[in-house]
């Protein structure tokens, strides 16, 4: 039961990051255009947050073990999330009037101004979500005889939530949802993974067979 529970905390985890790698790029393209940059832009970003995420997310499972600390990182990656459609536009000005009006931009600028949007608005939530599937492995796992077998489920139940947010991102929420609201649901979704992680903490406190 240890194991479905964090198979389905990194499930979900993973299919928000992903829906925002789709939708993310989407919504760049109307302040840096639909380029091929802009798509390279975004997977760059969210595999930069993955790797941040894997990193500091087994970090602090060894040091803490308490499923308690991801609630209170959840809970303002889903407000970060539901406020983009608010807040974004600002962050893309600064990047976009920082070039003089009556010159052109620059062909590195033009390359990597999206970079740098995405992100502002992007890396900080995909880091947090992505902290999901090292943390679950190290406290769903108590036996180094047990923890291929379970960090090889818990990565791929994390991968599965990545395919269905590549192709729900893509072939459904594009198609009947508006950018913003996407993000909204997004952010909503992310609080409730915190509040999942609230319902099955006591089934991860250290010690419990």
């Amino acid at each position: 039961m240890r194991n479905a529970a964090a198979a389905a905390l990194v499930f979900v985890g993973g299919f928000i990051i992903m829906v925002l790698g789709i939708i993310g790029a989407r919504f760049l393209a109307k302040d840096f255009g639909s380029s091929f940059h802009v798509w390279v832009s975004q997977i760059g970003v969210v595999l930069i947050a993955l790797a941040l995420g894997y990193y500091l997310g087994g970090a602090l499972a060894d040091r803490w073990q308490r499923l308690s600390l991801l609630v209170v990182l959840l809970g303002p990656a889903g407000v970060i999330l539901f406020a983009i459609p608010n807040c974004a536009a600002w962050l893309i000005n600064l990047i976009i009037l920082r070039h003089p009006a009556d010159k052109p931009i620059p062909i590195f600028w033009q390359k990597f101004d999206p970079v740098l949007g995405s992100a502002l608005i992007f890396l900080l939530p995909c880091v947090i979500l992505a902290m999901l599937s090292p943390y679950m492995i190290r406290l769903a796992t108590h036996s180094l005889a047990q923890i291929g077998r379970s960090s090889g489920f818990i990565i791929a139940a994390s991968t599965v939530g990545s395919i269905a947010g590549v192709f729900v991102a893509g072939f459904v929420l594009i198609d009947h949802m508006k950018l913003s609201n996407i993000f909204r649901a997004m952010g909503g979704l992310t609080v409730l993974l915190g509040f999942m992680c609230v319902a099955v903490h006591s089934w991860f406190q250290p010690g419990k067979p």
